[in-house]
């Protein structure tokens, strides 16, 4: 047999099982399993004590991605591609988002242009529809989902970019026609503004105020609306970003009326909270994202989904902004009122090591279910299996190398997003990613990135089945 690379005696973990194998690698894909294996000329990787797990896929991030005016995300395709990468990333899945006037079909030929040659891992676009025109339902999205554009996001929240309900079927009914994936960002726009007025008129603008004009009952609410549309047009819906145990009680009830729903959720739903947005001066601003994070109970109730099944996705919703920067959280009128700070937290890199250890470590969750919900099921639902988010044979070799009893404090001086602070400063974590291949070449190797070795990848037809 031809191989190229054997990975040696590292814990494989392939679907439900974690074994001590081999990996053997040929042509960019996995060609081999077993114990032993050899190959005349391959080059041996010694992984003994390692874990060997299918390169984490974030099906939800923000790169370079229009912020309004005078502000700038943190994060360029290199930067982005670069600190997801460090944290045992080898997919990442961004946002495109069209400016202006121009078509959906323009707004991707630009964004893809901007991905071009500046990518250290694969990257897969979603697309953002937040105009309902005839060119958009019509012809842009069936043609971009012919080019392997394959899933959409709506918003109910955001001025500039919530759709209606009527504007939502009609959303859907085109999904349902094309067959395409459906993710909905589920936070009541209108309840957001009245509380948000309420707040302005008690003279209550601190960066502590958009967490409480976006209570649990905002989020719970559109994601009932969401769900009880999607069983209208009668197609599967992923509510993105769940941070409560009351929205998914929403998910679970429309699972248990029979419909496909996907549920995702993130590391600031698990170990931040609302009071981090209340710290002293403008430092709550480092945590002002949406939803918000919630408190200790609607943390263990995001846990208990993890541990349960109940949450088929685990992203960062990496959205990085600088901190000390007037084109971005310290922008304009920022601290004059919460309205003004540019909404998102970096949380590309951190992502898998947060998990594995508060989760694999502590004994939460096993190896398996640690890697499916962080690659093989995002891999799956977005249409990107089984050529990524497994180690099987005739998959890409995209294989991360684990240390799980490596000890790392995280710092922002450590990582290598565009924005100038962590929200994890000072978290501590046990396992931490120290390896990783992307098509069977050397990704991250003796803290070593290979340079521009991803690209722009086309994805198939979703795989929207239930895994409860």
């Amino acid at each position: 047999m031809h191989l190229d690379r054997i990975i040696r005696g590292a814990t494989v973990v392939t679907g439900d099982d974690a074994r001590i194998q081999d990996i053997g690698i040929a042509d960019g894909r996995i060609a081999a399993l077993g114990i032993s294996l050899s190959a005349e000329g391959a080059e041996i990787i010694d992984a003994k004590g390692l874990i060997a797990m299918p390169g984490g896929i974030d099906s939800h991030v923000h790169i370079s991605q229009p912020s309004g005016p005078d502000v700038e995300m943190a994060d360029d395709f290199d930067s982005a591609t670069r600190a997801a990468a460090f944290g045992g990333n080898t997919t990442v899945m961004p946002f495109c988002l069209p400016v202006g006037d121009a078509t959906l079909r323009e707004a991707v030929a630009d964004y893809v242009g901007k991905a071009r040659g500046k990518c250290h891992l694969d990257v897969a676009i979603h697309l953002i529809v937040h105009r309902t025109d005839p060119v958009t339902l019509g012809q842009d999205l069936p043609a971009l989902h012919a080019a392997g554009f394959t899933s959409f996001k709506i918003f109910m929240t955001y001025a500039d970019m919530a759709l209606s309900d009527r504007q939502i079927l009609e959303v859907l009914k085109v999904a349902k026609d094309l067959g395409a994936a459906v993710m909905v960002h589920a936070e009541n726009e209108d309840a957001i503004e009245y509380l948000r007025d309420e707040a302005e008129r008690a003279g209550r603008a601190g960066p502590a105020m958009h967490a409480r004009t976006r209570p649990v009952p905002v989020e719970r609410e559109a994601t009932h609306r969401a769900l009880s549309l999607a069983q209208i047009a009668g197609v599967p819906l992923t509510i993105v970003h769940v941070s409560n145990g009351e929205a998914l009680d929403e998910i679970r009830r429309a699972r248990q009326r029979g419909q496909i729903v996907h549920a995702e959720t993130c590391p600031q739903y698990l170990t931040l909270t609302a009071d981090d947005l209340d710290r002293a001066g403008f430092e709550g601003a480092k945590f002002v994202c949406s939803p918000p994070p919630r408190d200790r109970a609607a943390q263990a109730e995001c846990w208990a989904g993890i541990e349960q099944g109940d949450f088929d996705l685990f992203s960062s919703d990496h959205c990085p902004f600088r901190f000390a920067d007037a084109a971005g959280k310290d922008r304009p009128g920022a601290r004059a009122s919460f309205r003004n700070i540019p909404n998102g937290i970096p949380a590309i890199e951190t992502r898998l090591p947060i998990l594995f250890s508060e989760g694999v470590v502590k004994g939460r969750i096993s190896l398996s279910r640690f890697a499916a919900i962080t690659a093989t099921n995002h891999a799956r639902l977005y249409g990107l299996a089984p050529r990524k988010g497994m180690i099987a044979v005739g998959s890409d070799a995209d294989i991360v190398l684990w240390n799980p009893e490596l000890t790392r404090t995280i710092s922002q001086s450590d990582l290598h997003h565009g924005a100038d602070y962590t929200p994890w400063e000072g978290f501590e974590v046990t396992g931490w990613p120290v390896a990783s291949f992307l098509r069977g070449e050397f990704l991250l190797h003796e803290n070593s990135l290979a340079e521009y070795c991803g690209g722009v990848i086309a994805c198939g037809q979703p795989d929207q089945r239930a895994w409860q």
